[in-house]
């Protein structure tokens, strides 16, 4: 074909299948989540003249004291509307920011408690846009910001001002009933963005894990976009025959306006480790369900694990986007998962696009235990990370014989072996394969993007007559599942060196061509600079919980658990720049244009569940205009100029690396003559 027809057909492809992205009106950029802009202003060619152009700090960090801060996650996305960049902060503060200049525009403070415990932190991802086309263009709340907050309200906001709108609920908020009285203020709360389809705002919930067997119920809540009235609450689980609660929807919802669906990934049933007392398949935990905007009524729903037993629920927001399947072109919705698994399902059926079979998987569950004897497997797609690890490919770098005994020891039989008193070594952990930050997808090149991370898990039961005078280990996670027969201990299998004992990478990037079942490349993502010691900047990979952010211009934006921005080539993987942070972005990039300039915008807030420094950021980086020059916090990595960074890198990576492994070798030394002696 010749080049003139190909470019010609891809730019029809982008008119026809990809949604407008000038503005970022969504969380995920379109109501589908599939991250993509058709911004393409910033190039392969010009990234490497990328500079901050702003910053944005919320003034938590100075408002806070730092062990409040400690308990808190600074992980939103902004939406771009109304010609104001608008974010939330961990403590649900609504902020409205110039587009151009990161100055503040307005404020809300919903005042939220600090006294409260939250089980997923004081975190809020982001917030949701709508218009109410009924109402006049100059009336107040026209245009309405949704928020929800960890202590389980949803608000409206006029999207200009700030100011609540006074006709939704009580003054602008309603107040969600959760049902069962909690263990402690913070045991539910919601981290992710509202949706709003067919004039009803949808909220789910996060629940703390492994409380209880009767944990509070994952309800899903449907309110009137409005007045605010109550239209609709679903449960996800049948509770006929089963003690459990839970299997709610804490990741991010899509919504499919036109056949007015709401698309939610459910989580697992209480508690995640034993379900003695939840017998049977569990449905609709760790499902993707479409319900009916309107009424709440299921349309259908798809499991992707049975008898959820490893904390595998669905932390992905399923991404609605339109494939070629060699055949036709099919509406669907692709739903990643913690195994590393791309289960990929006809948008109005639910049905697979491509086979999933019913595979056997280990059985012998501890007492009172009933295993699904099979789980499902998709077949075309391959799966982004390794799910098998054995001891002989334990890693651990300095004294790898402790992480080959660690995993000999555990009882390990592959994907889905049952947790035991022996100890279970759950491969990929449960932060692993594709968390909170979801896929993206590039429809005019039909290429899924997705950031991965890879680790192991230790799961350990504990019966429930000796977890009273049970002393876990410190950094060894613990808790009771008061109820279960079993409490439970949870713990990354790491070497005594604090390397973790699976090979690396630990983190990556990872493009798959749908159509042809492939994965087309994997880089490496980030490297240990901000967490080993002397800044050793190992490229080894690092964990990634949050997503990426395709743009027409070629490349792939993304965070990770150091403390940079990068960019990378679509088509090849290649790492081109790198943006200096001033603590990790654990967040999802967005993209905006703005007086004829292209933005890129990452929250930075550090991970403090991760043993990262915490911030409280807003960053945004556009490219140098007429003299501007990028400065030493922004850097090519594959051009000339970016190669001097590279090689002294590696320099210094080496010598830091012998400095470390000489002061490891001297102790040990040490130790052994102090034994000895």
């Amino acid at each position: 074909m010749p080049a003139w027809l190909t470019a010609l057909s891809r730019l029809l492809l982008a008119a026809l299948f990809a949604p407008p992205a000038l503005a970022w009106e969504y969380w995920g950029g379109d109501p589908g989540g599939t991250r993509y802009s058709t911004i393409g202003q910033i190039t392969s060619d010009n990234v490497g003249r990328l500079i901050r152009a702003w910053e944005f700090s919320t003034a938590d960090l100075a408002r806070r004291d730092a062990a409040l801060m400690a308990r808190t996650k600074f992980e939103a996305t902004p939406l771009f509307v109304e010609d104001s960049v608008i974010l939330c902060t961990a403590f649900n503060e609504v902020v409205a920011l110039d587009p151009g200049t990161g100055a503040q525009k307005w404020r809300f403070d919903p005042k939220v408690s600090e006294n409260q415990r939250p089980g997923n932190r004081y975190n809020c991802r982001g917030v949701a846009y709508w218009v109410d086309r009924q109402a006049p263009a100059d009336a107040a709340c026209r245009a309405r910001i949704f928020t929800a907050t960890v202590d389980m309200r949803v608000i409206a906001l006029d999207a200009r001002t700030g100011a609540p709108c006074a006709e939704f609920g009580d003054s602008g908020e309603v107040k969600l009933d959760v049902g069962t009285p909690l263990l402690w203020p913070g045991e539910i709360q919601i981290v992710s963005p509202p949706v709003v389809a067919r004039d009803v705002v949808i909220v789910g919930s996060s629940i703390a894990d492994n409380q209880r067997v009767n944990a509070p119920r994952g309800t899903v809540h449907a309110l009137d976009a409005r007045s605010g009235r109550p239209r609709w609450s679903w449960d996800p689980l049948n509770h006929d025959g089963i003690e459990a609660g839970a299997a709610n929807v804490w990741a991010p919802m899509s919504v499919d306006e036109k056949l007015g669906l709401v698309f939610l990934p459910t989580t697992s049933p209480s508690p995640d480790f034993w379900g003695g007392k939840r017998p049977g398949n569990n449905e609709h935990a760790d499902s993707v369900v479409a319900l009916h905007a309107e009424t709440g009524e299921l349309a259908w729903a798809f499991q992707t694990v049975h008898h959820d037993l490893w904390d595998y629920d669905l932390p992905a927001q399923p991404t609605l986007a339109r494939i070629d399947t060699g055949a036709v072109q099919r509406d669907v919705v692709i739903q990643a998962t913690k195994q590393g698994f791309l289960f990929v399902l006809d948008r109005a059926t639910g049905q697979p696009i491509w086979p999933v079979e019913e595979r056997p998987v280990p059985q012998g569950g501890a007492e009172g235990e009933e295993v699904s004897p099979t789980q499902p497997f998709p077949t075309h797609v391959p799966t982004l990370v390794p799910q098998r690890i054995t001891a002989d490919e334990a890693f651990g770098l300095i004294r790898t014989a402790a992480c080959r005994e660690m995993l000999a020891h555990a009882r390990n039989e592959g994907l889905y072996t049952p947790p035991s008193t022996r100890g279970t070594v759950i491969f990929p952990f449960t932060g692993g394969g594709v968390n909170w930050g979801g896929v993206a997808f590039d429809a005019v090149n039909q290429i899924l993007y997705a950031n991965t991370s890879r680790a192991i898990h230790i799961v350990t039961l504990i019966p429930a007559a000796d977890a009273g005078a049970f002393k876990p280990a410190p950094g060894v996670e613990f808790s009771l599942q008061r109820g279960a027969r079993f409490a439970m201990t949870r713990v990354v299998a790491h070497s005594p060196s604090g390397l973790p004992c699976n090979p690396p990478p630990w983190g990556a990037l990872v493009a798959v061509d749908l159509k042809a079942g492939k994965i087309l490349w994997q880089a490496t993502l980030g490297t240990s600079e901000d967490q080993a010691p002397l800044g050793l900047a190992l490229p080894w990979g690092v964990p990634a919980l949050s997503g990426v952010l395709i743009t027409a211009g070629g490349l792939v934006f993304t965070g990770a658990l150091d403390a940079y921005l990068r960019a990378f080539d679509a088509k090849t993987g290649a790492e081109l720049w790198q943006g200096r942070l001033p603590v990790p972005g654990v967040a999802n990039p967005m993209t905006y244009l703005w007086n004829g300039e292209q933005y890129v915008v990452i929250a930075a807030g550090g991970n403090s569940e991760a043993g990262t420094s915490i911030g409280d950021r807003l960053v945004a980086f556009r490219l140098a205009r007429g003299n501007e020059a990028p400065s030493l916090w922004s850097r090519t990595i594959d051009r000339p100029g970016g190669r001097f960074y590279a090689r002294a890198a590696l320099v210094a990576a080496a010598l830091a690396l012998a400095a470390w492994l000489v002061v490891a070798w001297r102790r040990r030394s040490v130790r052994a003559r102090a034994r000895s002696g």
